[in-house]
């Protein structure tokens, strides 16, 4: 995919147009870019660079590929942790240790990237493979921080770029049936929505005090690169891998880890945007960790003939109370989505209670489901279209920017617990509590700066 045309337009450009023409799902013939044979042309193929190897990394790679990439190139900090794609992969894809070393080489063989590294360096990277022209899938949050989120949203719509955070709701129908559950008034009109989940209980710990001692790296880590754009710090196992979520310098807490998935399903079947407030309470908050557990809740203003809505987040083993509804001896889950209506409540997409949800039955599929979460990506990169309009993934950085934005400031909301924060989102400022802007942005050490 990578080269431009004789007549000048990039090959993207010109599959983009051809395919807005030819309607449906389509992508330029084969035979049209001199194919022979049945093999796939350049033209055909989104060459992929995997940054971040290990955990989720490693499924990320293989499902780009069932949907179509093809990955040429692998970086992670630690060779044993991402030994095993570094393994599967090996005889096909180049291999290295510095993200900024396989842009810098690889730029012209690449098409797109995906990065699957701990939160803090999510916006460094993403921001980077953005400049150079290249789609980008990024692992949820997307960002570490509200303004690296707008940061990142911001270039991907200047550099026209195919975008994807990892949260799959909009791509499994989920969503799409909450909505239309909705939509045909199910439960009435929602003005509130209440959002759970156990982590980080038995996820990872949270509510630490800064580890102590400083013992030597594993000699297949490479902790400076690891620390990327964090200030520097020794080296310890209670840093990674994983339990980086739980670390304020690293992650962004249970919120941060499953509140993009969470808030996904209200936003997309309420049409949410910015908060207009946001306020939490929490077990201790020592501003090295994130507390043990959490209750955030956000207030989004009135839009349209939809009204004002509250939301309420909890974490760390917290529930809203049980609702009369469910019947007794139901299960409702240590995960779940409860939204509450002025003619009944649905839980985790079901209206509650069971003989109820028999009753009003299933209305009509009238919302279009995505063709997979990957693939869509994949053929945006590849400039696809379906019915004549170019395919924009579910959580392309214009939807998932925002949410991610909502998501990030409860994290902000910890710093002054049981104060509202009101925010304007345009000017980016917290207009009652000037001094909580200092927590929007990162810390960065030098030479690792946006």
């Amino acid at each position: 995919m990578t080269g431009t045309h004789r007549n000048g337009i990039s090959r993207r450009e010109f599959m983009t147009t051809a395919a807005a023409a030819a309607g449906a799902i389509a992508i330029v013939p084969a035979g049209v870019l001199g194919a022979k044979n049945g093999a796939t042309p350049p033209s055909d193929t989104v060459n992929v660079a995997q940054i971040g190897c290990g955990g989720k990394g490693s499924s990320d790679c293989r499902l780009a590929e069932q949907a179509g990439g093809k990955i040429v190139a692998l970086c992670d900090v630690d060779a044993r942790r991402g030994g095993g794609t570094f393994n599967a992969y090996r005889k096909r894809a180049k291999i290295f240790k510095d993200f900024r070393k396989l842009l810098e080489k690889m730029g012209s063989d690449i098409d797109a990237v995906i990065v699957s590294t701990p939160d803090h360096m999510h916006a460094r990277i993403s921001l980077q493979a953005i400049q150079m022209g290249k789609g980008v899938y990024c692992q949820k949050p997307l960002t570490r921080t509200v303004k690296e989120a707008r940061t990142i949203a911001q270039a991907a719509a200047r550099y026209k770029v195919a975008t994807q955070m990892g949260i799959q709701g909009n791509a499994s129908g989920s969503n799409q049936s909450i909505a239309e559950l909705l939509r045909a008034g199910a439960i009435g009109t929602v003005r509130e929505v209440h959002i759970w989940t156990d982590r980080p209980v038995k996820w990872w710990p949270q509510g630490m005090g800064a580890p102590s001692g400083s013992p030597k790296p594993p000699a297949t880590l490479d902790w400076d690169l690891w620390l990327g754009v964090a200030p520097r710090r020794p080296y310890h196992p209670s840093y990674l891998p994983f339990v980086w979520r739980g670390w304020v310098g690293f992650g962004t807490g249970a919120l941060g880890d499953i509140g993009c998935h969470a808030l996904d399903s209200p936003f997309y079947c309420l049409g949410l945007g910015a908060p207009a407030s946001v306020k939490a309470r929490s077990s201790e908050f020592n501003k090295i960790s994130f507390p043990k557990w959490s209750i955030v809740e956000y207030q989004f203003p009135a839009v349209g003939k939809r009204p004002a809505v509250k939301l309420v987040w909890y974490d760390g083993g917290k529930r809203p109370p049980r609702p009369k509804e469910l019947e007794e001896g139901r299960n409702w889950g240590n995960n779940g989505k409860l939204y509450i209506g002025d003619k009944g409540k649905m839980l985790n997409g079901q209206i509650i209670p069971e003989a109820k949800r028999r009753d009003f039955g299933k209305p009509p599929e009238t919302l279009p489901r995505p063709a997979g979460h990957y693939s869509d990506w994949i053929n945006a990169c590849k400039g696809a279209a379906k019915d004549g309009k170019p395919i924009v993934p579910g959580a392309d950085f214009s939807y998932s920017g925002p949410l991610a934005e909502a998501v990030l400031l409860g994290n902000v909301a910890l710093y002054y617990p049981g104060e509202e924060l009101k925010w304007d989102t345009k000017k980016m400022t917290f207009t009652n509590k000037p001094q909580a802007d200092a927590h929007l942005a990162g810390e960065y050490r030098e030479g690792w700066k946006l």
